[in-house]
């Protein structure tokens, strides 16, 4: 008997106001998972995460999470259940130094073993060690990514999520985070991950789904995306 999924999204409808833009929208993700949202933009990846944290209430469906009902919930009561977002756009608070971020919003409420601590965090990203006194606003943009991703790791989530991961990055900082995210996988760190890169995509994640227009219009394993490479022409502008 399988276990029931970390997350599990059931015929999840949202919006905003009386604009529709998620139809139906299945996902689910077990323990130790790195799974995908792809799509081209505005296709419904954010609006989909936004549902999930809570900052959206859905219009219909249903979001467990842990084995818990959590849609309808605020954002901050799903956060402490075991979510870590690290949001589009990074929002690093301009005046909190690198080590600020990383001890005020530390906690492991769940009890986690091996815990995400502040010299683990550094030992994933010793920039962020080399940084540790300087600003937000001091950093550069891939220095904020790590930031954003040292901050959600401190709060020891069962479930990262990541939103557009490596958007406006140089390569030589975007294979960072690509080597940041492998790490965690191999230490079992169950991720949903939204971005572009799909050839680094199917080597890093199990599972992945696409959405357009707001549906979930396919979903698979990675050598399953890696052979059809139409998916790629047709939805996601490969």
């Amino acid at each position: 008997m399988k276990a029931e999924p970390l997350l599990d999204c059931r015929g999840l409808n949202a919006g905003y106001g009386a604009s529709q833009v998620l139809f139906g929208i299945d996902l689910s993700i077990r323990e130790g998972e790195i799974v995908t949202l792809l799509g081209r933009n505005g296709m419904g990846k954010s609006t989909t995460i936004k549902t999930i944290v809570g900052s959206i209430a859905p219009m219909a469906g249903s979001v467990r999470f842990a084995g818990q009902a959590v849609h309808g919930d605020k954002p901050d009561a799903i956060a402490r259940l075991g979510m870590g977002l690290v949001p589009e756009g990074r929002r690093v608070f301009p005046n909190l130094t690198v080590r600020e971020h990383l001890v005020c919003f530390a906690d492991n409420r769940n009890g986690l073993r091996d815990g995400w601590t502040l010299e683990r965090i550094y030992g994933v990203f010793p920039r962020l060690k080399e940084r540790a006194d300087n600003l937000g606003n001091q950093l550069s943009g891939g220095e904020q990514q790590m930031l954003a991703i040292g901050r959600a790791l401190s709060t020891n989530p069962r479930l990262l999520i990541l939103d557009e991961a490596t958007e406006g990055l140089a390569p030589v900082i975007r294979e960072e985070i690509w080597r940041c995210l492998a790490t965690l996988k191999s230490e079992g760190q169950t991720i949903l991950l939204v971005d572009k890169y799909v050839r680094k995509l199917v080597g890093l994640a199990d599972r992945h789904v696409i959405l357009e227009r707001g549906s979930v219009v396919w979903s698979g394993d990675s050598a399953a995306l890696n052979a059809d490479r139409s998916l790629w022409t047709k939805y996601l502008g490969v």
